[in-house]
């Protein structure tokens, strides 16, 4: 088994100015405080409405996530007196709050912009509705906390099928990878491949930023796909739904010849199919790499070749068992040439 992979990693944190400038024109953030409270710091993916908070129950508060600040919430401020509603914002800011988000573009008075200013806490405000805002959030906060991993690869995207190319250092990952884009396939990702866990079954392959797609192909040097193909060469994340694992033949290993046991590996504990392919001079690699994709849809939409081949062997065997001692050889139109 060749297959490495670095530590699990999880990002702890991230700055509320780098979460500002990442939304700023997704959603439209305006800031209502300047860039006061820029340094204070994220470490929670989930996003919290603190609507309980407003009427005073603070026990289960978790004012360590963004702040939502909706309808609901700005219409109950405006409906309380200002004494009520100077206090009510007190009690939410005299927590650590790392920022708040006001949604549909509601009006902030001056009092909740004073206060939160006086506590060094950003206010936000973008003309998105709360739900659209939140799923977004989400979205972005998922991906900076999701755990995430390298894994030393190829990453080709093949008849949209994701396929992760591993093996030792030299057996010629890259070299495929690139005779695939060749063929019109794209590349995703060479040599270092990160790996992060959406959600709980989905694995997201991308490179990084400082290799992007470039190529390191031995005897050569270095290549930049993207330069030489064009941009219908490339992608810049994909889903990773294959690994094959490339390995030397050696006549005294078995290896799968009917692919009815489909080998797994687990990545970041999501479970993945592994084809171990076996290479030598002269095998057509490539090509092989294209049909794993295409019987890998084949599967995908409900047709599993390896099945259907032992299906019709025992029809065949249960057909015969019927006519045991009987000569059953027929000639194509009697065809004696």
């Amino acid at each position: 088994m060749t297959f490495k992979k670095s530590k699990e990693t999880t990002k702890q944190s991230i700055s509320v100015g780098f979460f500002v400038e990442s939304n700023k024109t997704r959603l439209h953030l305006t800031s209502l405080t300047g860039e006061i409270g820029y340094n204070k710091e994220l470490r929670d993916k989930n996003v919290h409405r603190p609507q309980l908070v407003l009427a005073g129950y603070v026990q289960l508060f978790r004012f360590d996530r963004v702040q939502i600040f909706g309808n609901t919430e700005m219409r109950y401020l405006e409906q309380c007196t200002p004494e009520y509603r100077e206090n009510a914002l007190r009690t939410i800011f005299q927590f650590d709050v790392p920022c708040v988000v006001v949604t549909n573009n509601n009006p902030v008075d001056e009092m909740f912009v004073r206060i939160a200013t006086e506590r060094g806490v950003p206010v936000l405000q973008t003309p998105f509705e709360t739900t659209k805002c939140i799923y977004f959030l989400s979205d972005f906060l998922d991906d900076q906390f999701s755990p995430q991993s390298v894994v030393h690869g190829s990453f080709v995207d093949v008849y949209g099928v994701g396929l992760l190319l591993i093996g030792r250092s030299g057996i010629g990952k890259s070299e495929i990878a690139l005779d695939l884009v060749e063929r019109g396939h794209r590349l995703v990702a060479d040599d270092v491949v990160m790996i992060t866990r959406k959600g709980e079954g989905i694995l997201m392959g991308s490179g990084t930023d400082l290799v992007k797609h470039f190529m390191e192909i031995r005897g050569l040097g270095l290549i930049d796909v993207r330069s030489m193909f064009g941009i219908r060469a490339i992608r810049f994340q994909k889903r990773v739904e294959l690994v094959i694992e490339l390995m030397e033949w050696r006549p005294d290993q078995e290896y799968t010849r009917t692919g009815l046991d489909d080998e797994g590996i687990a990545i970041l504990d999501v479970p993945l199919t592994r084809v171990e392919l076996p290479i030598f001079p002269g095998k057509n690699v490539t090509v092989i790499c294209e049909v794993i994709a295409l019987n890998y849809l084949l599967k995908h939409y409900g047709y599993d070749a390896a099945k259907e081949f032992t299906k019709r062997l025992e029809a065949v065997i249960t057909e015969k068992s019927k006519h045991i001692g009987e000569r059953a050889i027929d000639y194509f139109e009697h065809d004696f040439e």
